[in-house]
């Protein structure tokens, strides 16, 4: 058991899905967001959903977007403006072939860096590593001045990147041809 606290990004968009893809089914769970929950559940000591609004059919504990914008950056600057810790580790919802020992991995590294991210052969991976309360400031300088590309701020902030072989782990489910692979793999 990892001692954090772990959130997932569901609250997203999904308009190359055409319907919200963290509230369709998954492997033997009603939504997609209730699978990676029980999988973190299983991983962190705390586990939230992170949305513009509570819209799960379970029960979770939610962080809500503070912001009107619609960005992963209103995400992150929400979790730390809500939750009093000091790091999160961060999966995005669409993301459910990530495995335990890849977040392990992640966790393997010093705290002393802003970020720790996974990258994979197809780049990296911002929705799938761990924050620090020590890039809020740089954060909300970023949702200031709108720039909500999290690659900028992981480039200008001290983070560590972390080299994965396995790309599969990495995949996306955001259209419905990428979720009807998914599901293949999960049968």
């Amino acid at each position: 058991m990892i001692h954090s606290t772990a959130v997932v990004f569901a609250g997203g968009k999904s308009s190359r899905m055409g319907q919200d893809k963290a509230l369709l089914p998954f492997a033997n769970y009603p939504t997609l967001s209730e699978y990676q929950y029980h999988k973190l559940s299983a991983i962190f000591t705390h586990v939230y959903l992170s949305s513009k609004e509570d819209k799960f059919n379970f029960d979770v504990p939610i962080v809500k977007d503070l912001y009107t914008q619609i960005s992963p950056l209103v995400g992150i600057v929400s979790v730390f403006e809500t939750l009093n810790v000091d790091e999160v580790f961060i999966l995005s919802v669409d993301t459910p072939f990530v495995t335990q020992e890849i977040i392990e991995k992640l966790f393997s590294y010093p705290k002393n860096y802003d970020a720790i991210i996974a990258k994979s052969s197809k780049g990296v991976q911002p929705l799938c590593g761990i924050y620090r309360r020590t890039l809020l400031a740089q954060a909300k300088a970023h949702l200031t001045q709108d720039n909500h590309r999290l690659n900028h701020l992981l480039k200008v902030s001290h983070t560590k990147f972390i080299d994965f072989e396995d790309e599969k782990a990495f995949i996306n489910v955001n259209t419905p041809q990428e979720y009807e692979e998914a599901l293949k793999v999960m049968t």
